[in-house]
């Protein structure tokens, strides 16, 4: 990683408001992010919402939590957090 002097990079009052908060400080200010979030490149996250769709659907049609546990193969805590999770 290269240092550059803030004076040489950044306006004057940009520069200004910084010295407010670090002055005489070195700080690392990361790369803008275009990263994709958990499981999105790999499709697992698809997979997980799905899967969770199913848990709420059978849930609504009667199925108990020991039930969709032991189909799915999750402890009953993460049936209950599946089913009572908003949006």
């Amino acid at each position: 990683m290269k240092y550059k002097k803030g004076a040489d990079v950044l306006p004057d009052r940009l520069l200004k408001e910084i010295q407010e908060y670090v002055e005489g400080s070195l700080i690392y200010i990361p790369k803008k992010s275009n990263k994709a979030g958990w499981g999105y490149l790999s499709g697992t996250r698809q997979f997980i919402d799905i899967r969770n769709k199913k848990i709420k659907l059978q849930f609504e049609q009667g199925d108990s939590v020991k039930e969709l546990a032991e189909r799915f193969h999750l402890g009953e805590d993460t049936i209950r957090k599946i089913i009572y999770k908003k949006a």
